[in-house]
C-alpha cells in the first residue's frame, strides 16, 4: 500500500517538453504549404485558437494578445509523428523581465497588464476555453511592439463549456494541483476541471507577485497541500493576504476589491468582465495614471508599497553572492569585504539610475 501522507503531498509530474528539431528542417501544413524551421525561440504545449480579428474590432480593441494562427499540420521523422502550429514570432517573456527588475514591476505596469490580460481571457472564455496556466512566463511581449502582450501556452487549456453546456462541479483526487503551484486556483488544487474564475483567481495572484514580489505560500511550493491550504485561508480572509503581501500601510485596494470580486463567483458562472476593469481603472487613477496602453518595465521603484523585509535579505544575500563570483578573488578578507561592499553600492546607484531614453532611430533598428 502507498504511504497516503507522501502520496498527498507529492508535486505534480512535470510535462515533457517537445523534441528539438533541426535548423532548416521543412515541415508541411494542413493546406501543404511548406514552412522552413529556423532558430528555437521557445517552446510548450498549446490548444485550439480562432480568429480574432473580427473580435477585436466588435469589443474596440487596439489589439488582443492571443496568437495569430498560420497554419499546422503533422510531420513525420524516424517513424514517429509530430503535430505542429505556426504562429507569429514574440519578443521575450515576461517572466525574464519580472526576473531582471529585482522580481517586481510598477504599479501601473501591473494594471495595465491586468487589463490586457482580462481582454484575452474574455475573447477565450467566450469561445468556451479557458487557460489554467497564466503566469510571467506564458507571457511574451510583441516582436516589434514591446507595448503588446500575448497569452501564449495553450497546453492546459480545457474547453470547460463544450457545446454551451459547463462542465459540474467535481472534485477529482487524481487531477489535484493541476497547473502552476504558485498561481493555480483552489479549485485546480482540489482536482477540479478549469472554469473561468479559476483564470481570474490566477490572473489575481500574478498581479499581486508582480507587484509585491510575495507570495504567502511561496517558500512550501513542494507542499501542494500547504499551497491549497494558504490559498483557503486567504480566500476566506483576503486582507490576510494583502497584510502578507502589502507589510505596510499603503495597500493596492484595488487588487483586494478584484479577489473579493473573484471570490463571490460560482463555479460555473459568467464573469462580468467590464467590473473587473473597472476595478483596475480606478487602481490606475488611484495613482494619477491612465489606461494609455503603455507598458513601462523599467525598474520599479514603488515607495508606497515596500518589499517584504525577508525578501529584502533574500536579494541583499543573493547580490552579494553573484557579485563575489563575478569578481573573483580579492586578496584579504577585509579587501574582499570592502570591494563587495563598493561593488554592491555601484550596483544599486547603477539600478535607481534613470536609464537614457534610446532615440528614434535607434529603436526602429532594434525592431528590425
Amino acid at each position: 500500500m502507498p504511504n497516503k501522507k507522501t502520496a498527498a503531498k507529492r508535486a505534480p509530474a512535470k510535462r515533457k517538453l517537445a523534441e528539438m528539431f533541426g535548423l532548416g528542417e521543412v515541415l508541411a501544413d494542413t493546406s501543404r504549404k511548406e514552412w522552413k524551421l529556423g532558430d528555437p525561440v521557445g517552446q510548450g504545449g498549446f490548444g485550439r485558437l480562432y480568429l480574432v480579428q473580427k473580435w477585436t474590432k466588435s469589443h474596440k480593441l487596439k489589439y488582443l494578445g492571443v496568437p495569430r494562427y498560420w497554419g499546422s499540420g503533422l510531420h513525420e521523422r524516424n517513424g514517429n509523428s509530430y503535430r505542429f502550429l505556426i504562429m507569429d514570432r514574440f519578443g521575450r517573456d515576461l517572466q525574464k523581465m519580472y526576473e531582471e527588475n529585482a522580481k517586481k514591476f510598477s504599479h501601473k505596469t501591473v494594471l495595465q497588464l491586468g487589463l490586457r490580460i482580462l481582454d484575452i481571457l474574455e475573447y477565450v472564455h467566450e469561445h468556451e476555453y479557458v487557460h489554467g496556466d497564466i503566469k510571467a512566463a506564458n507571457l511574451l511581449l510583441s516582436y516589434k511592439n514591446s507595448n503588446q502582450v500575448y497569452l501564449v501556452d495553450y497546453g492546459l487549456a480545457y474547453r470547460y463549456c463544450p457545446e454551451g453546456v459547463h462542465k459540474v462541479y467535481k472534485e477529482d483526487p487524481k487531477r489535484c494541483h493541476d497547473g502552476t503551484i504558485e498561481y493555480t486556483s483552489i479549485d485546480a488544487h482540489k482536482g477540479v476541471a478549469p472554469s473561468r474564475r479559476g483564470d481570474l483567481e490566477i490572473l489575481g495572484y500574478c498581479m499581486i507577485h508582480w507587484l509585491s514580489g510575495h507570495l504567502p505560500w511561496e517558500d512550501n511550493l513542494k507542499d501542494p497541500n500547504f499551497v491549497r491550504d494558504s490559498k483557503i485561508r486567504c480566500r476566506d480572509n483576503i486582507s490576510i493576504l494583502m497584510d502578507k503581501c502589502f507589510p505596510g500601510k499603503n495597500k493596492p485596494d484595488e487588487l483586494a476589491k478584484y479577489m473579493e470580486k473573484v471570490k463571490l463567483l460560482s463555479y460555473e458562472e459568467k464573469p462580468v468582465y467590464q467590473h473587473f476593469r473597472e476595478i483596475l481603472l480606478q487602481g490606475l487613477k488611484g495613482i494619477g495614471q491612465k489606461d494609455d496602453g503603455v507598458l513601462d518595465f523599467g525598474l520599479a521603484e514603488n515607495g508606497d508599497f515596500p518589499r517584504n523585509p525577508v525578501q529584502k535579505k533574500r536579494r541583499k544575500a543573493a547580490a552579494s553572492e553573484s557579485i563575489e563570483v563575478e569578481m573573483g578573488d580579492t586578496g584579504s578578507p577585509k579587501k574582499k569585504k570592502a570591494a563587495i561592499s563598493n561593488a554592491v553600492a555601484a550596483r544599486t546607484q547603477k539600478m535607481t539610475s534613470p536609464k537614457p531614453k534610446k532615440s528614434t532611430a535607434t529603436r526602429k533598428r532594434v525592431q528590425k
